[in-house]
C-alpha cells in the first residue's frame, strides 16, 4: 500500500482520494460482471435460509427489467463482499498518512480483522437473522392477505440486512482505535457502558433495514458481546504498550507520553 505524505495541500489529497476510489470502483465493476453469469445460483443461495417461510412459493417478478435490475444488484452484492478487501485496504490506506510509525504497525493486522468481522457479521446474518426476521415478517401478514413473493422486495431486504450487520460487525474495531489512539481513555469506555449500550440499541435499530424487533434484538445482542471482546483486546493492548496507567490516558497525555519517549 503507497503511504503518501502526512501533510499535502488539498487538492493533492482529492488526487489521492479520487486514485483510491477509482481503485474501488474498477474492482467493483469487473467482477460484478464476471458475477453477473453466476446470479441465478447465487440467488437459489441467497434464498435458502427462507424458503421454508415461503411455503413452496416461487419468486416473482412484475415487470420487464424486474430480472435484470435484481441479477445486477445481486451482481454489485456479491462483487462487493468479493472486493471488501481491496474496499477496506484501500479506505484505510488513504488514513494511514495520518497516523504515527507507532499507531501505523496496528493497520495491516485490523485490516484483516476488519475484513474478518464482515464476513463474521454477514455469515451470521445469513445463518441467524435472515430465516428469524423474514419468517416474522410474512407472519404479519399471513392472516391479512396472500403472500406473492417479489423478488425484487424479498432480495433487497435480505442484501441490505447482509450490509447491514457486516457494517454493524465493525464496531470492535472502532472501540480498538477509539482507545488505543486515546481519542476516548479506556476507562470512560468501560465505565460508561450503560450509555454505550444504549447507544448500541440505538445503533442497532437504525441500521437494521426492516421494523422487525427480532434483527434489532439480535444485532444488540450480538454488538453487546463485539463491545465486550474490544474492549478486553484494547485493555491487553494498552497495558502490554506503556503499563495500566495508559488505560486513564486522554489523548493530550498520551502526546506528551509521545514526546517524552521521543526525547
Amino acid at each position: 500500500m503507497p503511504i503518501g505524505p502526512a501533510r499535502m495541500p488539498l487538492i493533492d489529497h482529492l488526487g489521492e482520494l479520487r486514485r483510491r476510489m477509482t481503485i474501488i470502483i474498477v474492482s467493483l465493476l469487473a467482477t460484478a460482471i464476471v458475477v453477473y453469469m453466476a446470479t441465478p445460483t447465487l440467488i437459489d443461495f441467497m434464498m435458502d435460509p427462507i424458503r421454508s417461510s415461503l411455503q413452496g412459493s416461487d419468486l416473482a417478478i412484475f415487470s420487464v427489467l424486474g430480472g435484470f435490475t435484481i441479477r445486477f444488484k445481486v451482481a454489485l452484492f456479491f462483487g462487493m463482499i468479493i472486493c471488501s478487501p481491496i474496499i477496506i485496504w484501500e479506505v484505510m490506506g488513504f488514513f494511514l498518512p495520518a497516523l504515527t510509525e507507532r499507531e501505523r504497525k496496528w493497520v495491516v493486522p485490523t485490516v484483516g480483522a476488519m475484513v474478518g468481522l464482515f464476513f463474521l457479521g454477514m455469515v451470521f446474518c445469513y445463518l441467524v437473522i435472515q430465516k428469524a426476521a423474514i419468517g416474522w415478517m410474512i407472519s404479519q401478514s399471513a392472516d391479512v392477505a396472500a403472500i406473492i413473493p417479489d423478488a425484487v422486495d424479498y432480495l433487497n431486504i435480505m442484501m441490505l440486512l447482509e450490509i447491514g450487520f457486516g457494517v454493524a460487525f465493525q464496531i470492535p474495531i472502532v472501540i480498538f482505535y477509539l482507545s488505543v489512539l486515546h481519542l476516548v481513555p479506556y476507562s470512560t469506555l468501560r465505565s460508561q457502558w450503560r450509555y454505550i449500550y444504549v447507544g448500541l440499541l440505538v445503533f442497532a435499530s437504525v441500521v437494521t433495514p426492516d421494523a422487525s424487533p427480532v434483527t434489532m434484538i439480535l444485532m444488540f445482542a450480538a454488538l453487546i458481546l463485539l463491545y465486550e471482546a474490544a474492549l478486553v483486546v484494547a485493555r491487553y493492548v494498552l497495558v502490554a504498550m506503556d503499563g495500566k496507567e495508559s488505560l486513564k490516558w486522554t489523548r493530550e497525555q498520551y502526546r506528551e507520553h509521545k514526546l517524552e519517549k521521543e526525547a
